[in-house]
């Protein structure tokens, strides 16, 4: 089959047209918006607007929390685990924003399912009961698997190597599609990509998952510029085929890598914490801690003179796409996202911390719908923001075009 390239944007023209891809899809729904403007949920929590949160022990955080960045992902093992798998905002600071984060997205997925108020408040205290359940001493139940995201990780089980390959290459002849996804590298980006996988450490990236020993083997098969995302729109990230061993034969032989720019996160930082400088090797740092699964795949590089981290892509890498909740469902999707959000954070604690933590979230956690808690107030205070700019956005940047 032949690659195809009507649609690739060459390398001159690809910022501007990343810029109107991101415009455009923060305008397909205000959740997308949301997704897409961290910046602006961390400017409006450090106003006079917002509640006083919590203030839980300085530990590694998502900073990014939303319903997409949680999802199957497969360890070095090939055991599949549902954790957190997204790591650009992440840094060491208060673990409440990244339940702020959470709420937020789940609150504008009930908006958009066309759910009534008081569903979305159920599910403010749902998540507070699946975080805490979380923790050792708490004698909570743990909430069960919703579902909805039942169907996720039966799909996430069921996918192999031919499965991947179908989504992302094309033809007999292992090549990305070159068209609205996948676009052409510039001659000092082929020369780059080759070079970086001649390094130890991505040839042990590529090699440990298939538990053979690193022999310099490792040959570039294709690469492109990979249009993915929402919020990373605008920074360098490709997509590359490697062949391990020498021998194209089967899946195993093959190896799939993402490449991603790392930028220095938005969120707050914990004061007097010591993290990495280079912002590449702190999102691997963070992924190691907050999800070992994922953690344990990564390594920060340095490509083009930036910063960069590199990821082998497994077929049982999902995320939850939930584009529509049932008031059934509403409740339990909430505990249990919330309960993998407790799970990456009470890991880095010790007995006493996570006892203390818990008691202080106890202590700000209103049981009654009567008496708004913290949460609600910042997650009600953030949609009335949210939904406001969204539209003053879709003006902006759509209305003359629609």
């Amino acid at each position: 089959m032949a690659r195809t390239r009507q649609l690739a944007v060459p390398p001159a023209k690809r910022q501007q047209a990343l810029t109107e891809r991101r415009n455009t899809k923060m305008a397909r729904s205000a959740h997308a918006y949301v997704r897409g403007n961290t910046a602006q949920f961390y400017e409006w929590l450090a106003s006079r607007a917002a509640p006083r949160l919590p203030v839980g022990p300085s530990i590694w955080i998502c900073g990014d929390c939303h319903i997409g960045n949680i999802g199957p992902v497969a360890d070095d093992k090939g055991r599949v685990h549902i954790q957190i798998r997204d790591f650009d905002q992440s840094v060491i600071g208060n673990p409440a924003y990244d339940l702020v984060r959470l709420a937020l997205s789940l609150a504008m997925a009930a908006r958009g399912s066309d759910l009534p108020g008081i569903t979305t408040a159920n599910m403010m205290e749902a998540m507070l009961d699946g975080y805490e359940a979380a923790f050792p001493e708490v004698d909570d139940p743990e909430p069960k698997m919703p579902s909805t995201i039942k169907l996720v990780m039966k799909q996430a089980l069921q996918r192999n190597w031919k499965s991947l390959a179908y989504e992302r290459l094309t033809g007999t002849g292992l090549e990305f599609p070159l068209g609205k996804e996948f676009w052409p590298l510039a001659a000092k980006e082929q020369k780059a990509i080759q070079s970086l996988f001649k390094e130890t450490a991505l040839d042990e990236l590529a090699t440990q998952l298939r538990h053979r020993e690193p022999q310099g083997k490792v040959k570039v098969l294709d690469a492109a510029y990979w249009r993915k995302g929402c919020s990373s729109l605008g920074k360098l990230r490709y997509a590359v085929l490697l062949d391990v061993d020498g021998n194209v034969v089967e899946g195993d032989d093959l190896c799939l890598i993402d490449i991603k720019e790392a930028h220095p996160s938005i969120a707050p930082r914990a004061k007097d914490v010591r993290m990495p400088r280079d912002p590449a090797q702190r999102v691997v740092m963070a992924a190691q801690h907050l999800s070992p699964a994922l953690g344990n795949r990564m390594r920060a590089a340095h490509l083009l003179d930036k910063p960069v981290f590199v990821r082998e892509l497994l077929p049982q890498d999902l995320k939850i796409d939930i584009a529509r909740l049932r008031r059934k469902q509403a409740r339990r999707v909430a505990a249990f996202l919330a309960h993998v959000v407790g799970h990456a954070h009470a890991r880095q604690m010790d007995a006493p911390t996570r006892k203390a933590w818990v008691a202080e979230l106890k202590r700000n956690h209103s049981r009654t719908l009567d008496a708004p808690s913290w949460l609600w107030t910042a997650v009600t205070g953030l949609l009335a923001m949210h939904e406001r700019d969204y539209l003053d956005h879709c003006r902006r940047y759509v209305g003359g075009s629609a």
